[in-house]
């Protein structure tokens, strides 16, 4: 078999594969017919998913976004002090958003719950099924993480970020760099489990920060904290005094732009 025969048969395989999600399918560059026909299609898919989230969301008020392992189990810490912070948050005021999922996702919106808040749901179509857990009030589901990422950020006033994996980490350093940028602004972001975290802030510190890469006013982006009160605190804070919180992002953001300046 030539190259030409093994490309074709592999292109055959990704058309015809099943477990595409609709992520994989918008990425593959693939050169067939019906592949360039329905792309048009999909930029209206992705509309859709705007407009309904936009509908169902806008008058959700101030809301903080919790994210997190979806592997983390009921019995473990973490789950419980995703519980109690989305409690005490709920008690509050705020609303309370999650991926939908398992795990701390769970966690969040079983809180946002017993604190009496509104509880939201975004759950993301993946080659595995993602169970939506049982304590959610509103839920949208996505095909796209990038729609759902924006959704995330747009009706949220903060960010939790609890110990997790790539996904969370993606969303963690997404905030951090739409914060440095000036894209979002007063917006807290607080990095719960200083045990989990310990090793990447080290590296950030270390070797990021140390070879000129980051600011030191970008460490000040975030907290980290274990007590469940003083990340509901800081929050609270966040959202009333908002020039607190300015000030600490323009710190950020001036010696961004002094450094960016001098290239």
């Amino acid at each position: 078999m030539n190259d030409k025969d093994i490309i074709d048969s592999i292109n055959k395989n990704v058309i015809t594969k099943k477990k595409c999600t609709e992520d994989e399918k918008l990425l593959a560059s693939i050169d067939q017919p019906e592949f360039v026909q329905s792309d048009p299609w999909r930029v209206l898919r992705i509309m859709g998913e705007f407009v309904e989230g936009f509908e169902q969301l806008s008058n959700l008020g101030l809301a903080v976004t919790i994210f997190g392992s979806a592997r983390t189990k009921s019995d473990d810490p973490m789950y419980k002090k995703a519980v109690e912070l989305a409690k005490l948050l709920g008690e509050t005021g705020l609303s309370i958003i999650t991926g939908g999922g398992p795990g701390i996702m769970e966690a969040g919106n079983k809180g946002a719950k017993e604190g009496g808040a509104r509880s939201v749901g975004l759950n993301i179509e993946l080659p595995f099924e993602q169970q939506e857990n049982p304590y959610i009030d509103d839920s949208i589901n996505f095909h796209y993480f990038f729609t759902r990422k924006t959704l995330f950020l747009k009706y949220a006033s903060a960010f939790v970020i609890f110990p997790g994996g790539f996904g969370t980490m993606d969303e963690f350093f997404e905030s951090l760099t739409l914060i440095q940028t000036g894209k979002i602004k007063n917006f807290p972001v607080v990095l719960f489990g200083t045990e989990y975290w310990k090793g990447l802030i080290d590296w950030l510190k270390n070797t990021m920060l140390a070879q000129g890469k980051i600011s030191e006013g970008d460490l000040d982006l975030l907290i980290q904290t274990d007590s469940t009160k003083e990340a509901c605190a800081f929050i609270v804070r966040s959202i009333k005094e908002q020039t607190w919180r300015t000030e600490q992002e323009e710190k950020a953001r001036k010696t961004t732009k002094e450094v960016l300046g001098k290239h």
